[in-house]
This record gives structure tokens, C-alpha cells and sequence, in this order.
């Protein structure tokens, strides 16, 4: 018999854990396959090539993002095939499994909880044409009419019974982000998250991890993303990881975490300040402020910490972080929202992400549904519509600010004009972007697409139109953003420019300089100018601009001159260029 096991993964850059592993686990049985789709393809093609590969038997893992697509395809499948055994598996059918078969004549059986011994047990039942199931725990199935659901399956417990799904990987993740687990389960109990299902922590053993590390890192793969909900339960387990991925020093690759800050300590900082500039990124949930809301979702967290914490790591300069808050959380009203957003912002983050409650099934807040007005649609992704606390209008705004921070924030382009803005015309970085949403939506620029050089102009016009003074300044701040984050010689012609003509004449000769060399470009000492030129980028401004931004925007009569800031283009993931005042090193004719 043929099986193939597939699922629809919401982005092509992404590849699948959850059917590498059930594979892995049955390599004791033939013909299996694995093949991967995106919800972006077509139905008619992802059916196409299923079809094609004749299998009798089809394993889909099924997730929020893809439950859907996955019914209409496992339907067109049976209507052509009823003889085709078709099995879902993964969250998105775990909690209501039976139900699932009570409304979708086309499927045969759901596994629900961890997959990897039952889809193994049920396949070689199948395939000995055995027709009893009740024996295989975490199933159900039909019998005649009746749906019949087996008891629940223990979890695993020595998870490196489970072979690698890394062992051949050949060009399977050739620019791709490949997804790794070190550890299941969680040891927190946070209501909005699935895992708070399942107690305790498991580990994979640390000589399994580093095997199947080396492998992906010897294999160049883009990034690998840790699925581990804390990967920092263990701390030395965590850092023993860290630190051999640190000694392998993968070139162009980095490595995603989910941490949780409160359990980063001293000892920890000290080791994480040596890593690689981008090789590591930290992915942080914060979700609230609001310690009524915290207390309702169960969550373990001390903000104060967690802010020393990213503080911290953020004056490394080398890891990438990214702090996640929720919206339609119990008794977050808007204005809770709007002090958790400002509470977040100023510790700075690379990336700041404003996410929307979705009740899982499963989840410890779906089944309280009714005790904080949650309204939604009971279908993927079960996004919160409105609460008790706050309503929709509410959420469709805070919807807007999640777009513009993201277009202005999270790329980290924008950094000095916005800080400029909300520095000096704003009481809180929430109350800037509400303003420039309305503006925004004024404009009509939610309903149209827009490049990079198009959202500078338009924050330029935002505050030439607020009437703001000091317009002058900002062109010297946005102009600056604009060559240090864009290696690109065509500055937008709305931004107004010093004369650069003397530069553009002397650039070489400035270059040769070996005074500046020595001070500012030391790595380019004995490479010829020719070489290096392309790499640098020298422009005049009004102000002191390097000062401006050293003194938190505050600009003193004696800093309105012109300066020559040299702009030196790096490759590092985090800071794009380095810059120097180079006034000195300048004769002017």
C-alpha cells in the first residue's frame, strides 16, 4: 500500500515538523511519502498531484490556517476515490475529533493527541486489512454509524525513541525555515495557549539534539526555528544548545527561540552577550501589562524583570528580539491596551508584534467564553470579534495601528524619524500612531500598496500637514534613516539636500585619506579606493545630526552647522551601517 502524508503549510518558505516526524516513526513500513502544499495554491492542482501519486492511503496534519482547504480536498478526493483511507491529525482536530466525523462523511479516522505511535499502530492495522481499532489508543473512527473514540494515548516519554526526521534531508529545506523541537510541553499554564493542555516538560537528549543540529547547520539551511513553547525552562540544557551552535558558527544562518525573560539570569546574559551579532533571535511573549488581565490567563511573568531582562540584551547589540502583545485578552480594555502598548515600546524592541486573541480549541479561555463576552466566529482562525472589555470598533482600530507598526516599526527603517516624532510632538509613541492612522485612513493609503521610498514621504507629509514646526529637522532625520538603512545613492527628491557636488568631485580623495582610514575604516586600510567606494557613502546635513540623535533629539543653537557623515554599509542582520563624523578629515576648496 501507498501512503502519502501531507499537510498545507501557510507559507512556502515554511516545512512541516509534524509529518517528518510521523514518518520518521513508522521507517519500519514501505511507501510512504511526504509532499507539502501552501494554502495559497490551488485546490484543483494540490488534488491533482495527490491524485496522481495513487495512494490508498492519505495522513493530513491539520492546523487553524488550513483546516479548511484540507476538508474541501479530502472531499474531492473521496468523491474520486472511495476506496482511499484519508486521516487527519494535529491541533486544529484533536479537541473535537468525533465531531469532525460527524459532520464530514469523507473522513475515516482523526488522531488526536501526539501522533506518532497511533498513526503507526493504525497504519499497519490498515494495511494488514485488520478491521478492529478499538485497541489503538488516541483514535476515532467510524464502526457503521456509530463513532467510536478510543481512550487517550500516554504522551511519550523517552522522546528519542522517535527517530530524527533529519537523517536525509538532501535539498528538502533548501531556503526554508526549518522548524525544531529540543522540548515538548510547557511549564507554565497560560489559558490562551494550547500547550497549558499538556503538563510538564519533556526533553529530547542533548547528544540527539546536537546530531540533528549538525546536520541542518551542515546542510546551510536559511534559519531554524525552535518549537519549544520555553526553550529557557532548562537553563543549562538551553545554554548547552546555545553554546554548540556557538563553536559551530554557522555562516549566514540564525536560530529562533521562544524564551521567557524572567528566567534569564545573570549567568545567562553574561554567555548570550558572546554570541554572533544575528545569529540568535529571541522571541518574548509579554501579551499584557495589565496585571488583572495576567491573572486571568494564568500567566507567570514579572514585567519589571522582563524588562531589565530586554533591556539588557538589547545593549549587546547582537540578538534580535521580539515581544509579543495580545488584544481581546479578559480585561484588557482599550485604554489597558493602549499602557501595555506604551509599556512595550519603550523598551525598544526589534520587533513589536500586536496580535489578536484566538480561541483555540482546547484552550482554558474558550471554555470560558461566556464568562468574558468573548464574541467570535467559531471557525479558523476563531479570532475575538469583541468582549466585555472592549468592542469592535475598538479592535478594528487597534487592527490599523497593527499595520502601521509594522510598515514603520518592526522593519526598523523609520527608527530616528519615528523616535523624533514621538519624542518631540507626542505624549506616548500609542498616541503618534493613532494620529497617524487617522491620517492614514484619510488619506485612503489603507486601500493601496506601498514601496519603502513611498512610506517616507508619506511620514514626511504627515507632519508637514499636522503644521508641526521644525519641518527642516525632520528632512535632516528622515534623510539620515533614509542612507543608513538603503544602500542606495538615489535619495528621494522630496527630502532636501545640502550641495554634495564638492563630495562627488573629491570622494576618492577623501577615501585615500589615511587619517580616516585609520580612524574610521581601518578594514579597508590596504584595499584600493576603487574597492571600497561602493561600500560607503558620505552626505552633508544641515545639523549635527550624530549630536541630535545622541542627545534624545534635543537640538542646541550650537549644533544647527553643517556636518560630512560617512555612512560604511555592513552585511550584520542588525545594524546596516556604521556612521562617523568625518568633518574633520574634509578641506573644503
Amino acid at each position: 500500500m501507498k501512503t502519502i502524508l501531507t499537510t498545507l503549510n501557510s507559507k512556502f518558505i515554511h516545512s512541516a515538523l509534524a509529518i517528518r516526524y510521523i514518518k520518521s516513526y513508522s521507517n519500519d513500513i514501505p511507501n510512504i511519502e511526504l509532499m507539502e502544499f501552501t494554502i495559497n495554491q490551488n485546490i484543483d492542482y494540490i488534488v491533482g498531484e495527490l491524485y496522481k501519486k495513487s495512494p490508498d492511503i492519505i495522513g493530513f496534519s491539520t492546523y487553524i490556517w488550513n483546516r479548511e482547504e484540507t476538508l474541501k480536498i479530502c472531499e474531492i478526493l473521496k468523491i474520486i476515490n472511495p476506496h482511499i483511507k484519508i486521516i487527519l491529525g494535529g491541533p486544529e482536530v484533536s479537541f473535537d475529533g468525533d465531531k469532525i466525523l460527524e459532520q464530514n462523511w469523507f473522513i475515516d479516522f482523526v488522531i488526536y493527541g501526539e501522533g506518532e505511535v497511533t498513526f503507526n499502530e493504525l497504519l499497519k492495522t490498515i494495511i494488514d486489512k485488520k478491521q478492529d481499532y478499538s485497541n489503538i489508543n488516541g483514535l476515532i473512527y467510524r464502526e457503521d454509524t456509530k463513532i467510536i473514540k478510543t481512550p487517550p494515548r500516554p504522551l511519550i516519554q523517552d522522546l528519542d525513541s522517535i527517530p530524527s526526521p533529519y537523517r536525509d534531508i538532501g535539498d528538502d529545506f533548501k531556503n526554508k525555515i526549518v522548524y525544531f523541537e529540543s522540548s515538548r510541553g510547557c511549564p507554565f499554564n497560560c489559558q490562551f495557549c494550547l500547550s497549558s493542555t499538556i503538563k510538564g516538560v519533556r526533553y529530547f537528549g542533548l547528544d540527539r539534539v546536537k546530531e540533528d543540529l549538525g546536520r541542518l547547520i551542515n546542510a546551510n539551511v536559511k534559519q531554524i526555528k525552535f518549537v519549544d513553547r520555553t526553550f529557557n525552562a532548562n537553563k543549562k540544557y538551553a545554554m548547552e544548545i546555545m553554546k554548540f551552535i556557538m563553536d559551530k558558527d554557522p555562516k549566514n544562518m540564525n536560530f529562533h527561540f521562544e524564551v521567557t525573560a524572567h528566567l534569564v539570569d545573570k549567568e545567562m546574559l553574561g554567555f548570550i552577550k558572546k554570541a554572533k551579532e544575528g545569529l540568535f533571535q529571541f522571541e518574548i511573549g509579554v501579551q499584557s501589562t495589565n496585571s488583572k488581565t495576567i491573572e486571568a490567563i494564568g500567566r507567570t511573568t514579572n514585567f519589571e524583570k522582563l524588562k531589565q531582562v530586554t533591556e539588557r540584551i538589547k545593549s549587546f547589540n547582537n540578538i534580535h528580539q521580539h515581544l509579543d502583545l495580545i488584544a481581546g485578552l479578559p480585561y484588557e480594555e482599550y485604554s489597558s491596551f493602549k499602557k501595555s502598548f506604551n509599556d512595550v515600546y519603550e523598551i525598544k524592541p526589534d520587533k513589536l508584534q500586536l496580535g489578536f486573541l484566538k480561541l483555540l480549541k482546547g484552550s482554558g479561555l474558550r471554555d470560558k467564553k461566556s464568562e468574558y463576552g468573548f464574541k467570535f466566529l467559531d471557525v479558523p482562525p476563531y479570532e475575538v470579534l469583541e468582549t466585555d472589555h472592549i468592542k469592535y470598533e475598538e479592535i478594528l482600530r487597534l487592527k490599523g495601528i497593527e499595520d502601521l507598526v509594522e510598515k514603520y516599526y518592526n522593519e526598523g527603517y523609520f527608527k530616528n524619524s519615528l523616535d523624533y516624532i514621538i519624542k518631540k510632538r507626542y505624549n506616548t509613541p500609542f498616541d503618534f500612531f493613532e494620529d497617524l492612522l487617522e491620517y492614514w485612513e484619510g488619506k485612503k493609503y489603507h486601500t493601496i500598496s506601498h514601496s519603502r521610498n513611498s512610506l517616507y514621504q508619506i511620514l514626511f507629509d504627515f507632519y508637514k500637514e499636522r503644521s508641526f514646526k521644525d519641518l527642516n529637522i525632520l528632512n535632516e532625520v528622515i534623510k539620515y534613516d533614509y542612507i543608513y538603512n538603503n544602500k542606495n545613492p538615489n535619495i528621494p527628491r522630496f527630502l532636501e539636500r545640502t550641495d554634495v557636488s564638492f563630495i562627488q568631485r573629491n570622494k576618492h580623495d577623501i577615501l585615500k585619506n589615511e587619517n580616516l582610514l585609520k580612524d574610521c575604516l581601518i578594514k579597508y586600510k590596504n584595499k584600493p579606493t576603487k574597492q571600497i567606494i561602493n561600500k560607503i557613502h558620505i552626505e552633508a546635513f544641515e545639523i549635527d545630526i550624530l549630536k541630535l540623535i545622541q542627545n534624545n533629539y534635543r537640538l542646541e543653537d550650537e549644533r544647527v552647522n553643517k556636518t560630512y557623515i560617512l555612512f560604511d554599509y555592513k552585511d550584520g542582520p542588525i545594524e546596516r551601517s556604521t556612521t562617523y563624523n568625518i568633518d574633520k578629515y574634509i578641506l573644503e576648496e
